[in-house]
């Protein structure tokens, strides 16, 4: 009992450990921004294969083989890989290829193949690897990395379409890199007559059938049990989770890894169905990846041996990286981008980016242990240089690429723009003095006066009902990094602010005040979960009643000469200070909790009283 209870504990800590360290390394790496695949790799290797080498039988010490059965470990990384993809695919919607669709077609087709040549070719005589095991490698590493490129983008946040153009690359090349590195692998294993061209014919063939068939079939079934109601909503969820599981094992009995297509088609069939709203499924997707990133990579790289790692030539690895990120990758992006109508600022940005992430590092895995299974020399070769490409593509790419967005003009890191829920009046006035200053702006509102008049002082505006609009993601939010929750009803501005949480950081969310009772208190005074805009006294009403009075958003300058308390003296003690802009040209916006403090050389933006300045003078 005493040693049962003992390795019960071992397992339980062991357990606990790969939550800890994924979920902490993604936390560090937010924290000290850089991507957290980086960290999540580094803690797994010393959590796994370092741990067990220096500390034999230690409780801290990961190993997944011992804690789960081998075959139903690679199992249950395929399942998460899948929900990953899916989770990916929702994000995809149609409409952003009018202007991309040739690149991203031509990345995934013809880049494809050319990354595929070369990295097979390349391991074949760097690494002096069994040609069937080369052509593999290849194959394996088409794919990029959803994981890994995607929270790129968000820090960087490109210009253009470069940003559109990898994020569609990423989700939809790794299901085509795994459905490669099926064909090879099944040629490889394959004894019989049907070896060959007839072979790989015959398993393309099976693959889209079985990807494409049950991934629109899937969402079709979704779709119809949500619009008809036969779900509630608690078990929305859970159900659309069931789905893509039980669509990934059903394509994969059909044709082995057609699992990952079907749950990427299922994914893309969902964002572009009309009749179901389907934001509160990604999110709760989202929640979910992150959890299945942490515990995967930390799993999979526990699982290497110290063997497998000190046995690599590094030199020749290096040289391996070298040739896929600076050979590789631009001829493949230049090849898909002729004529596609971008800069050559957007194709040297995209050619700097290809990053290896966690389904490279699954594929390797699970055909690594095929290929054992069937007793082929040279498959023990598969996963270490598999991770050594990824943590060498991830550690390039991500210290190097927000330099590279920089010096190319395409970054926009800290996107300084707003979007205004609400054009009212007020909103519209100040939105002008942001705009006329090269800030990006955008009213949303319902009222089609109120969208007249933003569209007449030139401010871009839509009408639309935010909390009814199907999907956000369709609004163009490049250059926007904040949004305002303007609207007279407090608790429309609590649910606008709680649609756009996905897409911003809660610290970049902002809400007016709520609007006084009769006893002078807040009618939702415990709600604090956005930033209160302004003032306690700068609700809608009382902004409102300013405006309609004359009161005036104007620009100052604060200097030496001129300070901020002249400022205050000059304009009067109801001044309602709203932003400050920096000499290098960074917008602060006045809040309850955190009021402006301008100095020297800033703009400050308020709403001031002509009258009273009159007064004064």
């Amino acid at each position: 009992m005493l040693t049962l209870a003992s390795t019960d504990s071992m397992m339980g800590i062991a357990l606990a450990m790969i939550i800890i360290l994924g979920v902490g390394a993604q936390w560090l790496a937010w924290k000290i921004k850089i991507p957290s695949i980086l960290l999540l790799l580094i803690f797994g290797i010393l959590a796994g294969p370092v741990m067990r080498s220096v500390f034999d039988h230690s409780p801290f010490a990961i190993d997944p083989d011992e804690l789960f059965n081998r075959d139903m470990l690679l199992a249950a990384v395929g399942i998460a890989v899948g929900l990953i993809l899916y989770e990916g695919g929702l994000t995809l919607n149609f409409k952003e290829l009018q202007t991309t669709w040739k690149p991203v077609t031509l990345l995934v087709t013809t880049g494809a193949l050319v990354t595929w040549i070369i990295a097979g070719i390349s391991a074949y005589y760097l690494f002096d690897l069994e040609r069937p095991i080369a052509i593999l490698l290849g194959a394996i590493l088409i794919v990029t990395g959803p994981t890994v490129v995607g929270p790129m983008l968000a820090h960087i946040r490109p210009s253009g379409n470069s940003g559109l153009i990898l994020k569609w690359e990423g989700i939809v090349i790794d299901p085509i890199g795994v459905g490669a590195a099926v064909f090879v692998f099944e040629a490889i294993s394959s004894n019989s007559s049907m070896n060959g061209v007839s072979a790989v014919v015959q398993s393309l063939l099976i693959t889209l059938g079985a990807g494409l068939g049950l991934g629109i079939f899937s969402a079709f079934l979704l779709k119809t049990l949500l619009t008809r109601f036969w779900i509630p909503d608690y078990l929305q969820n859970p159900v659309s989770l069931m789905l893509v599981i039980a669509t990934f094992t059903a394509s994969n009995q059909i044709m082995s890894e057609s699992g990952l297509l079907a749950t990427t088609v299922m994914g893309i069939a969902m964002a572009n169905q009309k009749k179901v709203d389907v934001h509160h499924i990604l999110e709760f997707k989202e929640n979910l990846r992150v959890l299945l990133i942490a515990v995967l990579f930390i799993v999979l790289a526990a699982r290497l041996q110290i063997d497998q790692l000190a046995g690599l030539d590094w030199f020749t690895v290096f040289g391996f990286l070298f040739i896929l990120i600076f050979i590789a990758r631009p001829i493949a992006v230049f090849l898909a981008t002729v004529g596609a109508g971008l800069s050559w600022r957007e194709r040297m940005f995209i050619a700097w980016i290809a990053p290896r992430g966690i389904v490279a590092a699954a594929a390797a895995s699970i055909f690594s242990l095929g290929l054992e299974k069937e007793q082929i020399s040279g498959s023990e070769n598969l996963v270490p240089l598999t991770f050594s490409v990824i943590i060498g593509t991830v550690a390039f790419y991500g210290l190097t690429t927000p330099w590279a967005a920089k010096i190319l003009g395409v970054a926009d890191q800290n996107p300084q723009g707003i979007i205004f829920i609400g054009a009212s009046k007020w909103a519209r006035s100040i939105a002008k003095v942001l705009s006329d200053r090269g800030f990006k702006v955008l009213l949303i509102d319902t009222n089609r006066q109120n969208i007249r008049d933003a569209r007449m002082a030139h401010l871009p505006a839509i009408q639309d009902n935010i909390l009814s609009m199907g999907d956000i993601s369709q609004i163009d939010l490049r250059g926007i990094g904040r949004t305002f929750a303007t609207t007279p009803n407090d608790e429309v501005n609590t649910l606008a602010l709680q649609r756009f949480k996905g897409y911003f950081e809660s610290s970049n969310l902002f809400q007016l005040p709520p609007r006084k009772t009769k006893k002078g208190s807040d009618e939702s005074s415990g709600d604090r979960r956005w930033r209160m805009l302004f003032g306690a006294d700068a609700d809608y009403a009382g902004l409102e009643s300013k405006m309609h009075n004359g009161w005036i958003v104007k620009a100052t300058t604060i200097s030496e000469e001129f300070t901020y308390d002249d400022y205050r003296t000059l304009y009067g003690s109801s001044v309602i200070p709203l932003f400050t802009i920096s000499s290098a040209g960074i917008l602060t916006i006045s809040t309850l909790d955190k009021p402006i403090e301008p100095i020297a050389s800033d703009t400050i933006i308020a709403l001031v009283n002509p009258e009273e300045l009159f007064v004064i003078s």
